[in-house]
């Protein structure tokens, strides 16, 4: 299948929180094909090997430490385009949650989220505008299982989009949420049993199983100049799973 090119997004400076490994390896290495001049964040040392050498600058830096994180951002400078992308969804039930965990959840889901697009608010503004593009979820708007916080977090960032969409669009800067479905990654790979999987497509309106360039060619498209006129609102990329 080829896939589109968007010339405005050649040359474009872009940041990708959680870049290393699933989605986020995803967004990488497709804005690396677009020709933008990529960095991105994660925790992890390991991080994907699907780029060549020196195709995109990796940060390495907890985002739940406020402070690092505003180090680090100091260091990459002026962005584009920024996608809030790292988050963690381990499952738990309420009986599990202390206020320490609920504190850790929100800041690994939602807090840094915020503080990213606080920082790159400014430099968007001096260059005349730029796309912020969250990464919320279908789960809480299917209510599953176990996740209570991680839900809670992705339930708010399609409100922050909102008010995020309202604040800095007279700067020209547009804020969306990618709000992704089922996808097929290592990591969520751990949670399905074959049947728990068969159960997820056949909920689908599509057959199909979500890749990580699935959600990537909406964030192309959202980043890009041909959406210009695209914020405030949710994009959807589920194959239709209800």
């Amino acid at each position: 299948m080829s896939s589109a090119i968007y010339p405005s997004l050649k040359g474009r400076k872009v940041l990708i929180t959680g870049g290393g490994s699933g989605i986020g390896a995803g967004l990488v290495e497709a804005f690396v094909k677009q020709g933008a001049q990529v960095s991105f964040i994660d925790l992890a040392d390991t991080i994907s090997e699907q780029l060549p050498a020196g195709a995109a600058t990796f940060y390495k830096c907890d985002l739940t430490d406020i402070p690092a994180l505003e180090r680090t951002l100091a260091q990459i400078g002026t962005v584009d385009i920024l996608l809030n992308n790292a988050a963690n969804d381990d499952r738990h039930s309420l009986g599990d949650v202390t206020e320490a965990y609920f504190d850790n959840r929100i800041a690994v889901n939602l807090k840094h989220l915020l503080f990213c697009a606080k920082a790159v608010a400014p430099g968007m503004k001096a260059n005349g505008g730029g796309a912020i593009i969250n990464f919320g979820s279908i789960s809480w708007h299917l209510g599953l299982p176990d996740l209570v916080l991680y839900e809670t977090a992705k339930a708010g960032i399609e409100g922050m989009t909102r008010a995020l969409a309202r604040e800095l669009g007279p700067d020209n800067i547009r804020v969306t949420t990618i709000i992704p479905g089922n996808v097929k990654t290592p990591r969520q790979m751990k949670w399905y049993t074959p049947e728990g999987e068969r159960q997820i497509v056949e909920a689908q309106c599509l057959p199909g199983r979500i890749e990580p360039k699935h959600v990537a060619g909406l964030a192309l498209f959202l980043a890009s100049d041909d959406a210009e006129l695209c914020t405030g609102h949710g994009y959807w990329i589920d194959a239709g799973w209800r």
